[in-house]
């Protein structure tokens, strides 16, 4: 007994040592926005919302010019960022539930609607070396079957909700894919840790009211905030004197002359980015207030492109499209200290990356067979070097807006080649960012080059094929 005890003073008094020893772990916050289109932000050019907050942000650190989602369907890139692996090796391919084409010209293959245990998901590695982890808004990675009763959908929530999956605290996180609740974007939301609450609340202020809660029990224990706020998908509702004041300044600017968005709902639309906006604002400004801003590192990015082409910043297609409208995301990385303000990588990046690069930042062993998919980004953010990698994928075999594709972007080149028919797109993203021209008859051997290396990654992560209906 004398012994037992006497060892384990010792290891206390190690574990103090080391403790004092070793410089703190940097906190890690995420915003992740559902359906965000690349151009939907002042910093990246829009001229009718107002995001002074995010804006703020992006000059704060390393705005990438060339970030991508990993699907251009929500469900996918989630899981992509949670586990440093593309959609196509988690076999994790399309949204939750997805779509029943029975006509279509190609079977979808029997895809996974979850995130497999086996796989150890970033909370998971962050809880391992001591941080609190909090989830707070939309999941979107519980198994809902088409065929399932109530009571199996509640089973599965039961197994694969954000809590299942390594985070200690989830607020708002269901299988919903929006909000799906009698108040939609106003109480009641009927989400986990949102059951209280007054008509007239709207929901991402809630969630950044639990969110602001929540840090202010954190003490000095190192955290993963991971903010994945619903908004700005559908329904698109807003809080009213917000609709009204852009609604005046949609007027005003048509008056003008000035360049006004086309939609009929752009003022609650544009209302919509302004809540996300001032939240974000809110959860930065609350750092400074508890004293760890300068030891936190923020993430931005989307989940995929925007809902509508105003949204996109000029790019070509939207949300669930192959082209870049649908994949490319507005995306900022702020590392107190070692992140230079204001600075901007052009290099092509993904959202698997994310994993790699915080454990790197945090100074955890890597996992390379976990986020075999991603590259830690902190070269770059450094700016000591570039990525070792030559090209990033897409793998697509599904309907939604679109017939099922796969991708690859290597250097400036990107071919899209879709599978019913192996119709080939290539285009030049420096000379066309637009993608207006496909040049895959004219640099055939471009087109077969940029195939084959697609063709051989399929194979290397496993990725399910559409068949023959």
């Amino acid at each position: 007994m004398l012994k037992t005890t006497f060892l384990t003073c010792v290891g206390w008094v190690l574990a103090i040592t080391a403790a004092a020893d070793s410089p703190a772990r940097p906190n890690v916050v995420v915003f992740l926005v559902d359906d965000l289109g690349w151009g939907a932000i002042g910093a990246y050019g829009n001229e009718f919302h107002e995001t002074p907050h995010i804006d703020a942000l992006c000059r704060r650190g390393m705005r990438f010019s060339n970030a991508y989602s990993a699907c251009t369907v929500c469900s996918p890139s989630r899981a992509a960022i949670l586990t440093g692996r593309y959609p196509a090796r988690l076999h994790l391919t399309d949204w939750i539930a997805g779509h029943e084409r029975p006509d279509a010209k190609l079977r979808i293959p029997d895809w996974s609607q979850q995130i497999d245990h086996t796989e150890t998901t970033l909370p998971e590695a962050l809880r391992e070396h001591g941080y609190r982890t909090a989830f707070f808004g939309k999941w979107h990675l519980i198994p809902q079957y088409k065929q399932w009763s109530a009571e199996q959908i509640a089973q599965g929530r039961a197994a694969h909700s954000p809590d299942q999956h390594g985070f200690d605290v989830n607020v708002g996180g269901r299988e919903w894919g929006q909000p799906n609740g009698r108040g939609k974007y106003f109480y009641p939301f009927d989400m986990p840790g949102l059951h209280q609450g007054r008509d007239g609340d709207y929901l991402t202020d809630r969630l950044t009211e639990e969110a602001i809660r929540w840090l202010d029990g954190t003490d000095d224990q190192p955290f993963l905030l991971y903010m994945s706020y619903y908004t700005v998908h559908t329904p698109v509702m807003a809080k009213q004197a917000d609709v009204e004041r852009f609604e005046a300044k949609r007027q005003a600017r048509k008056a003008a002359g000035l360049p006004t968005p086309p939609e009929k709902d752009a003022a609650v639309y544009a209302a919509m980015h302004a809540s996300l906006d001032d939240s974000v604002g809110r959860i930065v400004d609350h750092l400074a207030k508890i004293g760890k801003q300068d030891n936190t590192i923020i993430f931005f990015t989307g989940d995929n492109g925007g809902d509508r082409h105003s949204a996109c910043g000029g790019l070509r297609g939207r949300k669930a499209t192959a082209f870049e409208g649908g994949v490319r995301e507005p995306t900022c990385i702020v590392w107190p200290g070692t992140v230079a303000p204001d600075t901007q990588s052009d290099e092509p990046i993904i959202g698997n990356d994310f994993y790699p690069t915080i454990l790197e930042m945090a100074g955890l062993p890597s996992l390379p067979g976990q986020h075999c998919d991603g590259e830690s980004l902190v070269p770059l953010l450094r700016q000591s070097g570039g990525l070792k990698r030559d090209a990033l994928f897409w793998h697509y075999p599904h309907y939604h807006r679109t017939s099922p594709y796969g991708a690859i972007r290597r250097g400036d080149w990107k071919l899209i080649e879709f599978y019913e028919d192996g119709k080939l797109m290539l285009f030049n993203l420096a000379d066309d960012p637009h993608e207006q021209r496909n040049l895959a008859a004219e640099n055939a051997a471009m087109a077969t080059q940029l195939l084959e290396q697609l063709q051989e990654w399929r194979a290397d992560v496993n990725a399910q094929m559409p068949t023959a209906n």
